[in-house]
């Protein structure tokens, strides 16, 4: 495989047209980023710079090249259980102050829990809380759930519906007993079992773009993603997030991350070592 490099100017323009089309935004000094990922691309359509290929990605109305740059760059960093506090944080107080909150007032009919995993990847988080619910005897015998799972990348999206993972991805966060009770071994791989595949939705969706069609939700997890963004943009994020968040919603983001500088609708909360937000009072 050729190694081609990308010039300053390149990376000036490339970086540019990635934010466009993802929001994902790249500074100076991650030109080994685009070296790395976007390389085989590259290499694979026969590309002499990063200047032909973003030709050829422009004169591609399919948006095939487009696509597999967002899926080339987008991060899909993610194993199940990850962090763990979170899982416990929802295991120990989000849900059962939801389960509560939502007997309460429907009472004749099954409570609804509708969660949504933005920048979902490959889908580990989703399955890690329909996991959790199912250990918790939370199922959809008796519960109306509704888990949904979104990502900007074709590829991330198309794993997470299928739920089929190799040896490395099950490593990472599973121990074996969970991997016995929720996976069956294919060929080299291992697919979630129907009774946690169904709890699930997955769909392609950009950050960046208008929340269409959404629905509400009772809990929304953003974690990690935000870093990529600019401070500018995250806010719109939150804001948009914040329209589909019910008012007694939690809202959950990474460990590292804060809402201080980028929206003031939400206070913090914490139990046991996590934190997380409701809306201001």
């Amino acid at each position: 495989m050729t190694k081609i490099k990308i010039t300053p100017e390149e990376f000036k323009i490339f970086s540019k047209y990635i934010l466009d089309i993802s929001g994902i935004a790249l500074d100076v000094g991650k030109e080994y980023l685009i070296e790395t990922r976007l390389n085989p691309l590259v290499n694979k359509l026969e590309c002499t710079s990063y200047s032909q290929l973003l030709q050829k990605a422009k004169a591609d109305f399919k948006k095939t090249i487009e696509n597999e740059i967002i899926d080339a760059i987008s991060t899909n960093e993610t194993y199940f259980f990850r962090d763990k506090s979170p899982f416990e944080l929802l295991q120990h107080k989000i849900f059962p102050d939801l389960i509560d909150k939502r007997s309460k007032t429907s009472p004749s009919s099954k409570p609804s829990i509708r969660l949504w995993s933005a920048a979902n990847s490959t889908g580990q988080e989703i399955y890690s809380i329909a996991m959790t619910l199912i250990e918790m005897g939370v199922t959809p015998d008796k519960y109306n759930i509704r888990l949904f799972g979104t990502d900007i990348s074709d590829a991330a999206i198309a794993q997470a519906s299928y739920g089929s993972y190799n040896k490395f991805e099950v490593a990472r966060g599973l121990d074996p007993r969970r991997l016995l009770r929720y996976f069956e071994p294919k060929e080299d791989r291992y697919k979630i079992k129907d009774e946690v595949r169904v709890m699930a939705q997955f769909k392609k969706m950009n950050l960046m773009k208008p929340f269409i069609g959404l629905g509400k939700f009772d809990i929304i997890l953003c974690r990690n993603v935000m870093i990529y963004f600019t401070s500018e943009d995250r806010r719109k994020i939150y804001h948009n997030i914040s329209k589909v968040l019910e008012p007694d919603g939690y809202l959950m983001i990474g460990s590292t991350e804060s809402l201080v500088n980028d929206i003031d609708l939400f206070a913090s909360k914490k139990y046991l070592n996590s934190v997380f937000y409701q809306f201001k009072e």
